[in-house]
C-alpha cells in the first residue's frame, strides 16, 4: 500500500488544525509567550523551592507565583497608576497654562547661552510646551486605553498566571513531547532550546533588569535634586536603558539643563554626579556582568531587534524580537553544520 496519500492528508489535516488553534491562541498569544518566558526566568528559583518541599511540585509552582506576583505584579500596578496619574496632572498642568515655568520660558535663556558658542543658535527657536503635550497625551491615552480594558487585562492575567503554574509543574515533560515530535537530532533540538533561554536570560535578568535599577536610581536621582514628577520621568529613563546607544541620558541630560536653567546650580552638579556614579555605574558594572553572560547577540542586532520588536509585536516585542534573532542565527547555525 503506497504510504504517500496519507501522509499527504495527515500533512493537511495538520496544517489546518495548527491554522485553527493559532486562532483560537491568538486573544491570549502573548499571554503564553510571557508565561513561558518567565517560567524559564523563573526555573531556578521553583527548582529550589521544590527541593525544599521535598517534590510537592504543585505547591511550589503556588509559592513561584506569589513570589512573582509580590515582587514583580504588584509593584507594576502601582508603578503603572503613579506614571498614569503624575503624567495626567502634567499634562492639565501644560495644558491649562499653570506652572512656574516650563521648558519654554527656559528656552530663551538656554540659546542666548548657546549663541555665544555657535551663531547657528541664534535663530534656533522650539516650542517645548507643545512637544511635552504631544508626548504626555500620546502618554495618557494610552494609559487610559490600559484602565478601560480592565476586564480583558485580567482575562489575559488569569491565563498567564494559569499558564505560568503548569509550564512551571510540567515544563519538563513539555520539553520531552516537543523533542520527540522534533525531526531535528537531540544535539540541535538541544542547541535550539539552550540558545533561547540564553536570549530570554540576557533580555530579562540583563537588559530589564539593569534598566529597572537605572529607573529607579534616576528617579531617586530627580527625587533629591528637585527634578518635578520623578516617577514618570525615571520610568521614561528606564526605557531610554533599554535601548543600546541611548540609556538615560535622554533623561538625564534635560533634568540637568532644567535645574542649571531654573537657577539650582548646585542641584545641576548634583545630580550630574549622581547620573556618573550611581546612574553609570549600575550600566558599566552589573550590564557586562548580566548581559554579557547572555545571548552573545552584537549590540547593532540588539538596538535592531529590541526596535524592530516593539514595532511588530508591541510592548512586548523588547523581548520576542530577540528571541526571534536569536532562533534564526541557532537555527542558521544548525543549517551550516548540516549542509557540510
Amino acid at each position: 500500500m503506497n504510504d504517500k496519500p496519507r501522509f499527504y492528508f495527515l500533512l493537511v489535516l495538520l496544517s489546518l488544525s495548527l491554522i485553527l488553534a493559532f486562532f483560537v491562541l491568538r486573544p491570549f498569544l502573548y499571554s503564553l509567550i510571557l508565561a513561558i518566558v518567565f517560567s524559564i526566568i523563573f526555573q531556578p528559583l521553583y527548582q529550589k523551592i521544590l527541593k525544599g518541599l521535598g517534590g510537592k511540585a504543585w505547591l511550589a509552582s503556588l509559592l513561584t507565583i506569589i513570589v512573582l506576583i509580590i515582587f514583580i505584579l504588584v509593584p507594576i500596578t502601582f508603578l503603572i497608576i503613579q506614571v498614569f496619574q503624575e503624567a495626567q496632572s502634567l499634562y492639565l498642568s501644560l495644558a491649562g497654562g499653570l506652572g512656574n515655568q516650563t521648558l519654554s520660558d527656559l528656552w530663551p535663556s538656554l540659546s542666548q547661552k548657546l549663541s555665544h558658542i555657535s551663531p547657528l543658535f541664534n535663530n534656533l527657536s522650539l516650542d517645548f510646551d507643545q512637544y511635552l503635550k504631544n508626548i504626555l497625551s500620546f502618554l495618557v491615552q494610552n494609559l487610559g486605553v490600559l484602565f478601560s480594558n480592565l476586564a480583558r487585562i485580567f482575562a489575559s492575567l488569569f491565563v498567564f498566571l494559569f499558564a505560568f503554574f503548569f509550564l512551571l509543574k510540567d515544563g519538563g515533560q513539555l520539553k520531552q513531547k516537543i523533542t520527540q515530535i522534533s525531526p531535528l537530532s537531540k544535539e540541535d533540538d538541544e542547541a535550539i532550546v539552550k540558545k533561547i533561554t540564553r536570549a530570554i536570560n540576557a533580555v530579562i535578568k540583563g537588559s530589564l533588569f539593569v534598566a529597572v535599577l537605572q529607573g529607579i536610581s534616576s528617579s531617586i536621582g530627580f527625587l533629591i535634586f528637585g527634578v518635578p514628577n520623578p516617577i514618570i520621568w525615571g520610568t521614561i529613563a528606564a526605557i531610554g536603558a533599554l535601548i543600546p546607544g541611548v540609556g538615560t541620558t535622554i533623561v538625564l541630560a534635560p533634568a540637568i539643563i532644567y535645574l542649571y536653567l531654573t537657577g539650582q546650580v548646585i542641584g545641576a552638579i548634583g545630580l550630574l554626579a549622581w547620573g556618573v556614579l550611581a546612574v553609570g555605574l549600575i550600566d558599566n558594572f552589573l550590564g557586562p556582568r548580566f548581559v554579557g553572560k547572555g545571548a552573545g547577540l552584537h549590540p547593532l542586532l540588539i538596538l535592531l531587534s529590541v526596535l524592530g520588536g516593539l514595532s511588530l509585536f508591541g510592548p512586548v516585542g523588547f523581548i520576542l524580537g530577540p528571541l526571534v534573532i536569536s532562533l534564526l542565527i541557532v537555527l542558521l547555525d544548525i543549517y551550516a553544520t548540516t549542509a557540510k
